[in-house]
């Protein structure tokens, strides 16, 4: 990253402050023309992460003469399970430092260094997008998916692979509705019916209740029904110019109807006629049937560089499904009922991160 010598915020070294309430609108100022920043880096994630899970957050700011030139969010997840982390950002799929010059984003990286010494974590972590630290341990087991979007929808429609486009025309055959929702009952059902089906511990009703109140009109909760009722839903993220579908699933009839094809394609026409030029298709893990199934819509994948700086711990962490030690564990979640699995499971989640 180069910085002018001309320019005069690049001589004043920058100091580095904890985010207060009075600075979330400065802050969101800033991400909202961060080249770096993504909706990952927005203040209002401190608020959810504190109150959805009870994790203590550490959001770092540098300025200078007032202005702030770089934000890193942070939190802190101790779990006796889990092991004791500082990452940027849990619960996210991006996150590290969002800098516009060299000197802001160096001094919050020493800045987050000391204070992972400071906790004795086991790791820090920052989930970039670009390899930052190239002497860091890295987990070589995310990719993202990002496309653009035509402003013609027709242009999108046949842009996807022909066998992909053959599922699309099927959910519009069997007449599927979608529908913009402002409460998150209908979502919360698809969603956790989904996940219990996977054998993954579905988050709470509380942690996207925050999402939406939290984020607003930035977080949409689109449901996908036949006959008025619920067969698959989305809650996306907005962020500039892109869209995110974040959390999603459907119930035991979605695959028949061809409702999740049929709901993606329905997120992507409508963001095409509000002008929207990304979406963003998200995390996944390779070889995983989610892999295969955004790659199926003609994205192509690119990886995610998760870094880690071993603070106390010996070597990365491995808490993903893919584990084989976790391979009982998901088996036995599958068959607990799922009221139970939606009463126990967001104590599991939260310190998963």
């Amino acid at each position: 990253m180069s910085i002018e010598l001309d320019d005069p915020v690049s001589i004043t070294p920058p100091s580095v402050h904890y985010m207060q309430p009075e600075d979330y609108e400065r802050w969101d100022q800033f991400i909202s023309s961060c080249p770096d920043a993504t909706f990952f880096h927005r203040a209002g994630w401190k608020t959810v992460i504190e109150r959805a899970f009870g994790h203590k957050t550490w959001f770092l700011y540098a300025e200078v003469n007032g202005d702030i030139l770089g934000v890193l969010p942070l939190a802190e997840v101790k779990s006796v399970l889990f092991g004791h982390s500082l990452s940027a950002l849990p619960f996210c799929v991006y996150g590290g430092i969002a800098a516009i010059n060299e000197q802001a984003w160096e001094a919050l990286d020493q800045a987050a260094q000391a204070l992972a010494t400071q906790l004795s974590v086991d790791f820090l972590e920052y989930r970039n997008r670009e390899t930052q630290h190239s002497g860091w341990p890295t987990k070589d087991l995310y990719v993202t998916f990002r496309k653009e979007i035509d402003p013609d929808v027709e242009k999108n429609m046949q842009a996807i692979p022909r066998k992909q486009r053959a599922m699309v025309r099927k959910g519009i055959k069997a007449e599927l509705q979608s529908v913009i929702d402002q409460d998150i009952e209908r979502f919360f059902f698809a969603y956790a019916t989904s996940v219990h089906r996977l054998g993954t511990p579905v988050f709470s009703k509380k942690y996207f209740q925050l999402l939406k109140e939290v984020f607003a009109e930035d977080c949409e909760l689109m449901i996908i029904t036949k006959d008025d009722k619920t067969v698959s839903s989305v809650m996306s993220f907005y962020f500039r110019d892109e869209v995110l579908p974040y959390y999603g699933g459907g119930t035991d009839s979605a695959r028949n109807l061809a409702a999740n094809d049929f709901m993606y394609w329905e997120l992507m026409r409508l963001a095409c006629e509000k002008g929207v030029k990304t979406f963003d298709f998200g995390r996944s893990k390779r070889n995983t049937g989610s892999f295969s199934f955004k790659k199926n819509w003609g994205f192509e994948p690119q990886p995610l560089h998760y870094e880690y700086q071993l603070v106390k711990a010996k070597e990365i962490p491995d808490h993903n499904p893919l584990n084989p030690k976790y391979q009982l564990f998901i088996k036995a979640w599958r068959k607990l009922p799922l009221s139970v699995a939606n009463l126990v499971g967001p104590h599991i989640v939260k310190n998963l991160g």
